[in-house]
């Protein structure tokens, strides 16, 4: 439990001093007490009252202002409830090297077909952008709630030259500053998924990208794509598809994401089932200032009521 108003709790100090103030009014009581010498007399003058419970009402009441200064100061308890701004950015590398036979039937359409079922399967209320990257960055579909748009733009893809990793994390960080009006003070609760073989060739480099993505606090899970054992054609010429984990792995970690190696299409499917369901909820704080005024209602309730019956009268 929290309070989302904590320096109205200063208001207890009167508390302190209500307590204060009835100590000090029964030291008094006494000491007056003691003045009256005819003790068999003030037997008969003053009845006869438990200790114990004339102090009951009292207890009851300074309770009662006690708690009513909580509920002033807003007391809230921390729930999870669904993320209705949650915005999912999927980065996918189309540089050449992804057309590499290592994965059936290539990197590229294992990638297309394992995200378009990633976007599918999330629910309604997520934001879904796209974000595709060769030798620069482009923001293939804004996020949005259109699933089928994404799913759609997923399906027409092109590879380029090139690969700026670093670029597609930076075109994705701005896609979600710019999802709504209040996306620059108020971003929404996202994550960037990016798929691709990790050797960065273009652009901003990825270790300007991770420290970008950490400061917005907007984690980056990577998946490595292939084997690393593929050769791709390029102008006549075979060359070696190289897979850079490291970079990936190091992207992700220095973000709070995760690092995936992604061999085929089951490891793949795995792989968004996981990212999704950790953006399912978000961690709110909900009022509970109702609770406190009904528990203060009883104890002035439970104080009359003591009162009443103990000493024939109300506080």
């Amino acid at each position: 439990m929290t309070f989302l108003e904590p320096q109205r709790l200063w208001w207890l100090l009167l508390v302190v001093l209500l307590v204060g103030a009835y100590v000090f009014a029964q030291t008094r009581r006494r000491e007056y007490t003691v003045r009256f010498t005819n003790l068999a007399l003030l037997d008969q003058v003053v009845p006869h009252r438990p200790d114990v419970r004339r102090h009951v009402p009292a207890a009851l009441f300074t309770l009662t202002v006690g708690v009513l200064i909580a509920a002033m100061a807003l007391p809230a308890m921390p729930v999870e409830q669904p993320r209705e701004r949650a915005t999912i950015m999927v980065a996918v590398d189309v540089s050449l090297s992804m057309a590499a036979t290592d994965i059936d039937p290539d990197r590229l359409h294992a990638a297309k077909e394992s995200a378009q079922g990633f976007v599918g399967t999330l629910p309604e209320r997520f934001n879904v952008g796209l974000v595709a990257f060769s030798s620069t960055a482009t923001v293939v579909s804004s996020p949005s709630q259109d699933h089928q748009a994404v799913i759609n733009s997923i399906e027409h893809l092109q590879m380029g030259p090139g690969t700026a990793i670093g670029e597609g994390v930076f075109a994705s960080l701005e896609a979600i500053r710019g999802f709504d009006e209040d996306s620059r003070e108020d971003p929404p609760p996202s994550a960037i998924v990016l798929l691709s073989d990790g050797e960065n060739t273009s652009g901003r480099d990825i270790t300007q990208a991770a420290v970008a993505a950490a400061e917005q606090d907007v984690p980056v899970s990577t998946i490595a794509f292939g084997t690393g054992a593929a050769m791709i054609e390029i102008d006549g010429y075979q060359v070696p598809a190289n897979i850079d984990k490291d970079a990936l792995r190091g992207l992700a970690q220095e973000t709070g994401g995760h690092f995936y190696e992604a061999e085929s299409e089951t490891e793949l499917n795995e792989v968004y089932e996981d990212i999704g369901s950790s953006l399912g909820t978000e961690l709110v704080h909900e009022e509970i200032v109702t609770r406190f005024v009904l528990v203060a209602i009883l104890l002035a309730l439970a104080t009359a009521l003591t009162s009443l019956l103990w000493f024939q009268r109300l506080p």
